[in-house]
């Protein structure tokens, strides 16, 4: 993470109470809920108004959004803010057109005033749309509930101990070479009802929690300064995330990690933060060349992301949607081939929002759709796409994906990234295997800067932590490195994956897609792989 954007998150608690429909909140009102049966008999209440006022078809989301902030710098806790927006949202198709309205008036004029709003939207939208929106068919599941399952839910734990931890890393960050830290506890609670007249009735409670760290240091003498951010990842997990050591240690890259099913220890990534942001003042400066690359999964993760989930949404994919970095070069004629090699037949990626832990985990997405798992990338070759309801037909599907959502009560649902992720290889192999083979390489550890084209084609990435690898060995610490490639050329050099002892997850809390804009979270899960024959780049070295 670069520093502006660290400091940007930083005001982020701030911000929230000035977001229109977000209020600030004590924290014991973090603990209160709305009963189930209120919900339904609001739900019903739209639901009723939308069909009476011509609606064919009519979904409802209640929503209770709550958030807790926390941020401290050095040995001083900055600001902690709890954080409430609470609302409904009512969509609806009518005469073949898609309608939205919101309110965050929960009284049943209110409601039933949003809806019969959402169904005139439709209608007038309906006279400029040249084709009927076409829904995917979804059976009614009933009353149906789904939660994230905690074991430790972090709205019961006191401030005071979240601000210790965090003030307790930042001293380890600064006793094991950082001139200072930054760190912050961001922690979500969603609370979702959805309803449509397919007959179901699905309320779920989401937990979401994230421990971003900035460790720097200066040379006084020079001025020079550098810096490390956490390698933990966020997670659909519980406060028990941080609450156990880690079970998975990068003793290569002198970092911390965590087993993505397990624990982080944020104190001690913050120590050996503090510890890497000294040594990079010193590194010496990459000579630029071609290189077989090491990727931690705390790295990968990250270029998963962009190249990957990001060209096979097929809302960029038809050219739909353009706005965060634009379309796809993964068009659908690639994809009506079955031959198109995305990557070496040993490259295997998947969407999933089932995954245990993950940031995407859900039990139903925004449509009311059960979650699953499918295939992006079978054996090398691009094989699917990410879809909604209104998008299955488009490429001969049966089914919605499940991958809609919304970041709120008043913003409409639409096609999001579900976490797709990199397979573990087939064959036995772990990263000190792995590195016995690469003769001239470079072993790259957490995420950094990146630059990709409006195709997500062409692309350059940063990273954390560089080492580099000569003759099978990992050696010292290299800095000013970025590596470029293409999507296709970058996957089809891919030559080993470690196995599935390897394989965990990163991923990103604020993932921009639309217009007007819309935050998602998305994880992406990975073992270190391998590829071969990569250019990389010296940050540092002027052009000309």
């Amino acid at each position: 993470m670069e520093r502006r954007t660290f400091l940007n998150f930083s005001s982020l608690a701030l911000a929230s109470t000035l977001v229109p429909f977000t209020r600030a909140i004590a924290a014991e009102e973090l603990l209160s809920s709305m009963p189930t049966a209120a919900k339904k008999a609001l739900a019903d209440v739209a639901l009723n108004a939308a069909t009476k006022a011509g609606a064919s078809y009519a979904d409802v989301r209640i929503g209770r959004y709550l958030n807790q902030f926390i941020t401290t710098r050095d040995l001083n806790v900055e600001n902690v803010a709890n954080t409430e927006s609470a609302g409904i949202g009512v969509r609806v198709i009518a005469n073949g057109a898609y309608g939205f309205a919101a309110t965050s008036d929960m009284s049943s004029d209110g409601i039933a005033n949003a809806a019969r709003q959402a169904v005139a939207i439709a209608k007038a939208n309906a006279r400029l749309q040249s084709e009927p929106v076409r829904l995917a068919p979804v059976k009614g599941v009933g009353e149906v509930s789904w939660a994230t399952p905690i074991k430790k839910d972090w709205r019961t734990v006191p401030i005071k101990e979240k601000a210790d931890l965090l003030i307790a890393a930042n001293k380890a960050g600064m006793d094991g070479g950082a001139t200072f830290m930054n760190s912050m506890l961001f922690q979500v609670n969603q609370q979702k009802y959805f309803a449509s007249t397919d007959g179901s009735y699905i309320e779920q409670d989401v937990h979401r929690l994230w421990a971003p760290f900035q460790a720097t240091a200066v040379d006084k003498a020079t001025g020079k300064f550098r810096s490390r951010s956490g390698l933990g990842a966020p997670v659909g997990m519980g406060y028990e995330y941080l609450d156990a050591r880690p079970e998975h240690k990068l003793k290569a890259a002198g970092g911390v990690a965590t087993l993505y099913t397990g624990s982080y220890d944020l104190i001690e990534d913050a120590k050996a933060a503090g510890r890497d942001a000294k040594t990079k003042l010193t590194a010496k400066s990459v000579v630029p060349g071609k290189y077989d690359l090491m990727l931690s999964p705390e790295h990968l993760w990250l270029t998963i992301h962009e190249n990957v989930g990001h060209p096979t949404e097929l809302d960029r994919v038809l050219g739909y949607e353009a706005n965060y970095a634009g379309t796809s070069f993964a068009t659908l004629d690639k994809w009506e081939t079955k031959k198109f090699k995305y990557g070496n037949p040993m490259v295997n990626l998947f969407a999933d929002k089932t995954t245990p832990g993950s940031l995407g985990c859900v039990g139903y997405d925004d449509e009311g759709v059960k979650t699953k798992k499918w295939d992006i990338i079978k054996d090398g070759i691009l094989v699917n796409y990410q879809a909604t309801r209104d998008q299955a037909h488009i490429i001969g599907e049966k089914e919605s994906h499940g991958c809609s959502y919304a970041d709120s009560w008043n913003s409409v649902q639409f096609q999001r990234m579900p976490n797709v992720s990199l397979a573990a290889g087939k064959k036995k192999l772990t990263p000190d295997e792995m590195v016995k083979d690469i003769k001239k390489g470079i072993y790259i550890v957490g995420d950094g800067s990146f630059s990709i084209d409006q195709q997500r084609y062409n692309f350059q990435f940063g990273g954390q932590l560089f080492y580099e690898i000569k003759d099978g060995k990992i050696g010292p610490m290299l800095e000013d490195v970025a590596y470029q490639a293409n999507t296709q050329e970058f996957w089809n050099a891919c030559s080993a994956i470690c196995d599935e002892r390897d394989w965990r997850m990163g991923g990103s809390f604020f993932d921009g897609k639309g217009q007007p804009p819309q935050i998602s979270i998305v994880s992406h899960g990975s073992s270190t792989a391998r590829f071969n024959g990569i250019n990389v780049i010296n940050t540092a070295r002027k052009i000309g």
